[in-house]
């Protein structure tokens, strides 16, 4: 199953929308989320997809997945200052959301999980 993919209009209305709220993070989800930057030519990226998309479906509606394509949405990779891909974002339902860059394994992919549960 293929983990989602956000767009910018998208991310106003379920994660964050940040040009009303632009001095502080105000998330609009009712599941903790996961946010996967990437890029269809990055290599790393392309070797944590089939990781995602498996843990998405283990964690289907427990926790939110979407992807975004940073070559497709430069406004949302700017706000979160996305310089090296892949970065996963994670968001909590409570407290601030925070940022891995590079490939992870399962195994550590699976622990961040279980911490925004």
């Amino acid at each position: 199953m293929e983990v989602p993919h956000l767009k910018k209009q998208e991310f106003l209305t379920k994660v964050d929308d940040y040009e009303k709220n632009a001095k502080e993070w105000c998330f609009l989800g009712s599941r903790p989320m996961l946010i996967d930057f990437y890029a269809k030519w990055c290599g790393p990226c392309k070797m944590l997809a089939p990781i995602v998309e498996q843990l998405y479906e283990d964690y289907m509606g427990r926790i939110d997945f979407y992807k975004i394509d940073i070559d497709q949405e430069k406004d949302l990779s700017s706000i979160f200052g996305i310089q090296s891909i892949p970065t996963l974002l994670f968001i909590p339902l409570k407290g601030s959301p925070y940022i891995s860059r590079g490939a992870m394994n399962r195994v550590d992919l699976k622990k961040e999980l279980e911490k925004l549960l």
